[in-house]
């Protein structure tokens, strides 16, 4: 995202250059971890969806907090950086940048790679757990949901599916989100809060015997499921 992202949220800019941590941040490159801490917390606080933040806006901050508040990982990209910026020595000779640029893409591969296997792959799993029997246990209520024995069952389904959730966002708030894969990121947030109300919803049907609630709760999973399907797309070209 970017400088294109600090434009279209307000976060200041320092360089036109795409994915500059720096940008995304508001800080100079010449700025002490202090510094970079300092503004990293204060950009989460004015952007974090908990305070009506967007979604892509957090993305982009753990991004380049990944970056940037790792010293090892800040000194590789401004060397990165600075030999992609250094002009060749001749017009003949261009096999320092091009060294630079392949070193950068297969640091970026390797990062895209561990965040799939580390991330993704463990959250799909647990993803896969709540939305695959999900179905089954409502039917099982609705056959009578006066049935104590079966709100019980359904209620121990629901607080386990809700411990998942939590290990899940957990998971997702670990590591960021490799700067090649923010649309991907984004589409696996909103799957995953569509989940995580939807199971809101049925617990309140559960507490009231509303049937608004039940309703709106098997619609957000319908829409979860559609978007689980293009994550799961997108994943195998990801991987391809």
């Amino acid at each position: 995202m970017g400088s294109a992202f600090a434009t279209c949220h307000g976060l200041p800019q320092r360089r036109t250059a795409a994915n500059d941590p720096y940008a995304v941040l508001g800080v100079a490159a010449s700025a002490s971890a202090a510094e970079i801490k300092a503004a990293y917390r204060a950009l989460v606080k004015q952007h974090h969806p908990d305070a009506g933040g967007r979604p892509e806006a957090m993305l982009a901050l753990n991004a380049a907090w990944a970056v940037l508040g790792d010293s090892a990982r800040r000194r590789a990209h401004d060397q990165a950086q600075a030999l992609e910026d250094r002009p060749a020595a001749s017009a003949g000779s261009p096999a320092a940048p091009t060294r630079a640029r392949t070193t950068a893409a297969r640091a970026a591969d390797l990062e895209l790679e561990q965040w799939l296997q580390q991330v993704v792959a463990p959250i799909e799993r647990q993803l896969g757990q709540v939305l695959g029997p999900i179905d089954s246990q409502i039917t099982a209520l609705a056959a009578d949901p006066y049935d104590d024995r079966l709100m019980e069952a359904f209620c121990a389904f629901l607080e386990q599916g809700q411990t998942r959730l939590e290990r899940v966002e957990t998971l997702f708030r670990a590591r960021a989100c490799p700067a090649s894969a923010q649309g991907f990121g984004l589409s696996l947030y909103q799957c995953l809060s569509l989940v995580n109300d939807a199971l809101a919803e049925l617990e309140r049907y559960t507490m009231g015997y509303v049937d608004s609630y039940l309703h709106d709760g098997r619609q957000m999973l319908r829409e979860a499921r559609r978007l689980r399907a293009g994550l799961q797309h997108e994943l195998s070209q990801l991987l391809g």
